[in-house]
């Protein structure tokens, strides 16, 4: 394992905003979808134009595609989750370039 010092600076801030992602809270992989929906009742606000909203988190699992139902008091917490997600995402793609480059650039031993 090589000295922390010797690692690269941009490199070294993406393992240790990983580090703090990881820690730090939740994450979820998937994204948020609205749906607008009408629900076929006569009667209903929904009937003159006025569809009813809902929120669903969107992800694969086994190969398929899966939604769950997101509560509005929930919304922010799982856009949160989303984002950091796609944040830790994009850490551990910076290590792998770092990790690449140097075995590309790497000396006969």
């Amino acid at each position: 394992m090589r000295p922390r010092s010797s690692v690269p600076s941009p490199e070294r801030q993406a393992g240790s905003r990983l580090a703090q992602l990881a820690h730090g809270g939740e994450l979820v992989r998937g994204c948020l979808t609205r749906m607008v929906r009408v629900c076929g009742k006569p009667g209903c606000r929904c009937a003159r134009g006025e569809k009813h909203e809902s929120w669903y988190l969107a992800y694969s699992e086994g190969g398929r595609k899966r939604m769950v139902s997101v509560p509005w008091a929930w919304l922010d917490r799982v856009r949160e989750w989303v984002a950091r997600h796609q944040e830790a995402k994009g850490c551990l793609e910076a290590l792998s370039q770092a990790c690449l480059r140097r075995l590309r650039e790497r000396g006969e031993d």
